[in-house]
């Protein structure tokens, strides 16, 4: 499903549950040594997934461990996020030289546990997610909207990883398109530099709704001179780490 969501530069693996046989390095194995055996077996999925990923891009099979501040660690010249939910693990990468970051999350298709729209959404999301909710009920809008947060924020946390305190949820407000399948991204806040030296303002990403999982995935096209985000293109690492 991911790969309908990313374009032809990124190379994508998924699982819908945790059967894929997989060897863990010894630093990823460090990473889950005392963790229970549900976080266990999602995270050796996920690196199931990264491996094949990474193998589809012409890579070797190396270890990804979460960095100091829990995004995965990717050889020097690759992007990549990776994402799992309950029945769904999936990674995605690319060559720096083509995208120049991407963020990937997928959630169940099930409403927000209660207050949390209400922690993450701006004034403006307030209004229009009751209202698609209505026009639309066959899609939770509300965890959508947090989905496509948690893309925003994997793929602007490479451009900017030193920033304290780190993107919130409340810095990027998020308008959907119902119809055609893609969202925009407005930054509230600074936006990261790109190589250029110019402001990030948008991400630009695409959603979809399918196996009672909601998806999202941004991609931002590496361009000289300047990068502009995919017009057709997509765990919040505060929140859960990969």
């Amino acid at each position: 499903m991911i790969e309908d969501l990313l374009p032809g530069a990124i190379m994508s693996s998924e699982a819908f549950d945790d059967s894929q046989p997989c060897a863990l390095f010894p630093a990823e194995q460090a990473v889950i040594s005392g963790a229970v055996e549900k976080r266990r077996r999602e995270f050796t999925t996920a690196r199931w997934c990264a491996r094949n990923a990474l193998g589809r891009l012409g890579y070797p099979q190396v270890p990804v461990v979460p960095g100091a501040k829990g995004a995965p660690v990717w050889p020097a010249d690759v992007v990549g996020s990776i994402t799992h939910c309950t029945g769904y693990r999936a990674a995605a990468v690319a060559r720096s030289s083509d995208i120049t970051t991407l963020g990937i999350d997928a959630e169940p298709n099930k409403p927000l546990p209660a207050g949390i729209l209400e922690a993450i959404a701006v004034e403006e999301e307030l209004r229009w997610v009751p209202d698609f909710l209505r026009r639309d009920p066959s899609a939770r809008w509300d965890r959508l909207l947090f989905s496509a947060k948690e893309s925003v924020y994997k793929a602007w946390f490479p451009l900017d990883p030193l920033r304290e305190p780190r993107l919130d949820f409340s810095e990027a407000s998020i308008t959907f398109d119902p119809v055609g399948g893609g969202f925009l991204a407005r930054l509230l806040a600074e936006g990261p530099r790109l190589s250029d030296g110019s402001e990030l303002r948008e991400f630009s990403g695409r959603w979809l709704v399918r196996r009672g999982l909601v998806i999202t995935a941004i991609a931002v096209i590496a361009t000289s001179p300047d990068a502009r985000n995919t017009p057709g293109t997509a765990d919040d690492l505060r929140l859960t780490q990969h």
